[in-house]
């Protein structure tokens, strides 16, 4: 068994393809799709409405940075990784610390970035998901 297996993810991407592939590699990894947003708004939403463990977010969402959405997700302590297809620099200063895959991306590449962006459980925390 994966230890990503049952991880609860939001996946924010607005190339429909793209989200396919993405679901899929997500979903091989033992992962739960909690939700598949192509817009910020809907983004929102779900984080507001679902139990989320991560958030695989593109940068660049039907026109419109995700920064801000990442912003809340830093201040929620919702682990996140950005995906994006326009290279890993510029992002602001405030979040060039967080993970970053750069599309196109292997399934090995995405398996690291999750472990990555995840918490480590501790000796008194069992795996719930949320932790590795």
């Amino acid at each position: 068994m994966d230890d990503l297996s049952g991880l609860r993810v939001l996946l924010v991407e607005d190339e429909g393809g793209v989200a396919l592939l993405i679901e899929d590699m997500l979903e091989e990894l033992g992962c739960v799709m909690v939700a598949s947003a192509a817009r910020l708004g809907r983004a929102y939403e779900a984080v507001q409405s679902k139990v989320l463990d991560l958030v695989v977010l593109d940068v660049n969402v039907a026109g419109e940075t995700s920064f801000d959405f990442a912003r809340m997700l830093v201040a929620r302590g919702t682990p996140f990784v950005f995906s994006t297809g326009y290279g890993v620099g510029g992002l602001p200063v405030d979040l060039q610390n967080q993970l970053v895959l750069a599309k196109p991306f292997s399934l090995s590449d995405l398996r690291r970035s999750i472990k990555a962006a995840l918490p480590k459980c501790t000796s008194d925390q069992p795996r719930n998901g949320a932790c590795l």
